[in-house]
């Protein structure tokens, strides 16, 4: 079976599913590296993928949240299209990926939240040593079908150091006390391993000049936080949103707090662009994979060239 139809006959992608790929593409194409960014609450590898041998970096991050595992799917296919076109020396979407990899350095983290991802695709069972907690989390239910957070219920989309402080207000008075399926932003910014890992990464990779993160859904394109923006980035996030027919928006109420876009706008003003991936509710059907892909995949490939 080729690499795009297994994409498509998947029900689901997980932890798993990601380890093969990456096993997959990096011994398909030597030049693709990998490494793990840290570990997740319960052990799972997280995964950073590289190319390139430029100065210039930039980084792509997928499922912060459980529901929302297809956009590892999609960064998964974007590599293996990526190295394919690289290796043929081709171009795509007029970008020479031969000349972009010269000048540029790509790192790419599909699942940042593995143990998410396994809750929601999998359950949880007995022999999880939070079984009881967690089931507390989810109002006593063991259907965790729709779970957002962590393996210890914090939403990792909050729990960076922006607005931090005002968010834990707000979600207080909406009864948001304790780890839960989606919103807790966890007793301290960056208190999780996952986003710990991300944040330091951020924080020690010199000439990053940019971050595209994925989320599902309502294909809009988030690039500011409380009204503030990095200089030149509505310009870039205009053109992603001609390449995809995405929308801008501005996030508003509980949305606009901790998210690692909002800590990179606020904190060290570097651009950094979410991008809401396809229509309907999460998680998104397996089905919707190829035409969320398509509509995406320019923008993937050019956003380092706007950069």
């Amino acid at each position: 079976m080729r690499e795009n139809d297994r994409f498509s006959a998947l029900r689901s992608f997980d932890h798993t599913e990601l380890m093969r790929t990456v096993e997959s593409l990096t011994q398909t194409y030597p030049f693709l590296e990998y490494h793990y960014l840290g570990n997740s609450i319960l052990g799972r590898g997280i995964p950073i993928l590289s190319l390139g041998t430029g100065k210039r970096k930039v980084l792509y991050v997928g499922a912060h949240h459980g529901m929302e595992w297809i956009t590892a799917m999609i960064l998964c296919r974007f590599l293996q299209d990526l190295c394919l076109s690289y290796q043929n020396k081709a171009s795509v979407a007029r970008v020479s990926l031969e000349a972009l990899l010269q000048t540029h350095t790509l790192y790419v983290i599909p699942m940042l939240n593995p143990d998410g991802v396994a809750y929601q695709t999998h359950g949880i069972d007995e022999k999880n040593s939070l079984f009881v907690r967690l089931q507390d989390m989810n109002g006593g239910s063991l259907d965790f079908s729709r779970w957002q957070a962590n393996a210890r219920g914090v939403d990792l989309n909050h729990n960076y150091d922006a607005g931090f402080a005002e968010y834990k207000k707000l979600v207080a008075e909406n009864g948001i006390l304790k780890g839960a399926p989606t919103r807790f932003s966890g007793e301290a910014p960056e208190s999780e391993p996952e986003t710990s890992a991300l944040c330091n990464f951020i924080r020690f990779q010199k000439n990053l000049c940019g971050i595209m993160t994925l989320h599902t859904q309502g294909e809009e394109i988030f690039f500011k936080s409380g009204g503030k923006q990095v200089k030149g980035a509505e310009a870039i996030a205009k053109k992603l949103a001609a390449l995809t027919s995405y929308r801008l928006s501005e996030a508003e109420g509980l949305a606009s707090y901790g998210g690692l876009t909002d800590w990179c706008v606020q904190k060290l003003a570097l651009p950094c662009f979410t991008l809401e991936c396809g229509k309907g509710v999460n998680p998104l059907p397996i089905s919707h994979f190829t035409s969320i892909y398509a509509d995406l995949k320019k923008a993937l490939f050019v956003f380092p060239t706007l950069l």
